[in-house]
């Protein structure tokens, strides 16, 4: 760790806490952040030359795993025309069709560059449909930076312990409504009272910030009633779960139709993009076919899009989910078994690719829950596992990601570098 840790010191002279995302940095663990050098398959090599199994993948884009040859060879197609025009290509149509398919709740497509474009534009389109102001989110989900949704956000916000986030205006911050996940009566409590004033109910269908904690069965269906009620648009941020669960997305496994639906990540590839979409009466109101104005200089960029096309045609070869979901059942089982024998307390939340070993002997509903578990013996363990060459995100609020290009030993190191961490804790 020589190299990164001199690189982490440079970085801090210039760069605030030395990183450009504070998921990134690894104080709240106690510990300085790998700085990386390269990938491949599931590996990815620090700037000391370490090797470590990478169970991040960019959070969550690398679904086949680090340089897969298909993406790369569609990178460098593109690249050979050109990194960017500011003008429409054919790529643009290709993978906003392919979207289209995948996807049925999904009848219109707008491509942006980040997660947090998507949400922000997504309730900025509600809030114009409606003609209301209000939004409900729910306390531990995140769905990026954007002001309205700093309130009770999770991942690096819970993380790092910021209760909200100074720069927000009160007002902004008013507008918002933070309940209970996993709660639907709250939800109906509460827009008896203002339910007429609510835009738009945002939600992660998979919680994926807080930890992975999945939606109880009736929640997500309460929170379509609820909607078609108060005519509020029900927006499902699938920034995350967005072919990572299922090729459909989690609105497939649990059989929501959002009105609209966010998504980023796998659909570029690894490279930054964002989309939303959703019912076509919605879309038809974005500039320049109507009035909610949103735009993106790169928006659509030629590289994204090829390596987002490549990726999905991938995910979609017959068995790909079936092999996914087998090593990641695998990882899940031998982490719990791994836990018991060494009588730590620990609770495994999975939906397919994604999980979180939670250290708390109690399942983890709600954010609430989540802020329960023992957080020293997380960094404990995340360390250990680091030093066994095993790369887990440095948070007991993220998810971990498993990949195709995850094999069967590399399943078995990861349980073998577990034990020997739990043991110790």
């Amino acid at each position: 760790m020589e190299k990164s840790k001199k690189l982490f010191v440079r970085a801090c002279k210039t760069i605030p806490g030395g990183v450009n995302s504070p998921v990134r940095a690894c104080g709240s663990v106690g510990t300085d952040p790998c700085f990386i050098a390269r990938g491949q398959g599931s590996a990815i090599f620090d700037a000391d030359g370490k090797q470590y199994i990478d169970y991040i993948g960019s959070w969550g884009p690398l679904i086949l795993g680090h340089r897969h040859p298909a993406v790369i060879k569609a990178i460098e197609a593109a690249l050979a025309n050109g990194c960017t025009f500011g003008a429409p290509t054919e790529l643009e149509i290709d993978l906003a069709e392919a979207v289209v398919q995948a996807i049925p709740s999904v009848e219109m497509v707008r491509m942006v560059n980040s997660g947090t474009e998507a949400t922000m534009s997504a309730i900025r389109l509600a809030r114009g449909a409606t003609g209301r102001d209000g939004i409900i989110k729910f306390d531990g989900c995140y769905h990026g930076h954007g002001d309205s949704l700093l309130v009770a956000a999770g991942s690096g916000v819970a993380t790092l312990g910021i209760p909200g986030s100074p720069g927000v205006p009160d007002a902004v911050a008013a507008s918002t409504a933070s309940l209970e996940y996993n709660n639907i009566e709250a939800v109906r409590a509460y827009v008896k009272e203002k339910g007429n004033q609510t835009a738009a109910i945002i939600v992660e269908p998979v919680a994926g910030n807080m930890g992975v904690v999945a939606p109880k069965p009736e929640f997500l269906q309460g929170l379509r009633e609820v909607a078609d009620q108060y005519g509020i648009v029900l927006i499902l941020d699938e920034v995350m779960t967005g072919f990572r669960v299922a090729l459909g997305g989690a609105q497939s496994l649990y059989g929501i139709v959002p009105d609209l639906t966010t998504l980023g990540k796998i659909i570029g590839g690894g490279l930054p993009v964002g989309a939303y979409g959703g019912k076509r009466s919605l879309m038809e109101q974005i500039a320049p076919q109507g009035p909610v104005y949103q735009a993106g200089t790169l928006s659509g960029n030629p590289m994204a899009m090829a390596a987002g096309l490549a990726t999905l045609k991938e995910i979609s070869t017959p068995g790909f989910y079936e092999a996914l979901e087998k090593y990641s059942a695998a990882l899940a089982q031998g982490l719990k078994t791994a836990a018991d024998q060494a009588g730590v307390s620990v609770t495994i939340s999975r939906v397919g690719s994604m999980l979180t070993l939670f250290f708390s002997p109690d399942p983890v509903e709600n954010f609430e829950d989540a802020k329960k578990c023992d957080l020293d013996k997380f960094a404990r363990f995340y360390q250990g596992m680091r030093d066994h060459g095993v790369y887990l995100p440095p948070s007991q609020f993220e998810a971990w990601f498993v990949s195709a290009a995850h094999s069967k030993q590399d399943i078995q190191a990861t349980l073998e570098a577990a034990e020997k961490v739990l043991t110790q804790l």
